[in-house]
């Protein structure tokens, strides 16, 4: 089992990492790209929107591997972005293709956020370990989607500050989704949700527009 100061730990060196990444490429490093890619993310993981989800497992399974789950759907989402495009290079499909598929992916998540359907139906995790949180809840098929997308568009080390740190963010949600919950209420999770959605229907839009082109180049 993964403890806290391993997590901890981790997250220290992350923190290590990106002032060195800042030193090392201090003409990419872009905080609006950072704020961009990390909001993109926070809303495509909707970890305040998985938060019944999360209570469901605990209470099945009595305990939640926050820590463990966190780091390897950091590790799966920063690997995915440097192999990712290599795979689909594989199989004959160019970034701008796959970005603009991920917008499409993009607005129907969104979608399923505003309107409160369910679009993209999925099983129901029955155990609290690596394979439901780590993967598909958190770096799932929507999230590398995501990735993909957001390497056409911004810089290497941009996305991967914004990964860190919506991994921060994901951990201390998985640490306290009973408190979030009770503050926040399912009318609390239900705004935020729309509003997130908003935002990501319109980054879907602009995502479109800033690849579709790059498919007739």
């Amino acid at each position: 089992m993964y403890s806290l100061r391993v997590f901890l730990k981790s997250l220290k060196e992350s923190g290590k990492f990106i002032t060195f990444a800042a030193k090392i490429f201090p003409m990419e490093l872009n905080f609006k790209e950072i704020a961009t890619a990390g909001m993109v993310l926070f809303a495509v993981i909707d970890i305040i929107g998985s938060i019944p989800i999360i209570i469901d497992l605990r209470q099945k399974v009595g305990h939640i591997q926050s820590e463990k789950a966190s780091v390897v759907a950091m590790l799966l989402m920063i690997l995915f972005l440097f192999v990712g495009a290599q795979i689909l290079n594989l199989v004959g499909i160019d970034v701008y293709s796959f970005a603009v598929a991920g917008s499409f992916v993009l607005l129907f998540l969104a979608l399923e956020m505003i309107l409160g359907v369910k679009l993209y139906k999925e099983e129901t995790p029955s155990t609290a370990s690596v394979v439901p949180l780590a993967f598909p809840l958190i770096a799932g098929a929507g999230t590398m989607t995501t990735i993909l997308s957001l390497k056409a568009e911004f810089h290497n080390i941009n996305i991967i500050i914004a990964i860190i740190l919506n991994t921060i963010f994901v951990y201390i949600v998985l640490k306290s989704s009973n408190k979030i919950e009770k503050k926040l209420g399912s009318g609390g999770i239900g705004v935020i949700r729309k509003i997130f959605g908003v935002v990501l229907l319109a980054i879907a839009v602009k995502l479109f527009a800033s690849n579709i082109q790059g498919l007739f180049v």
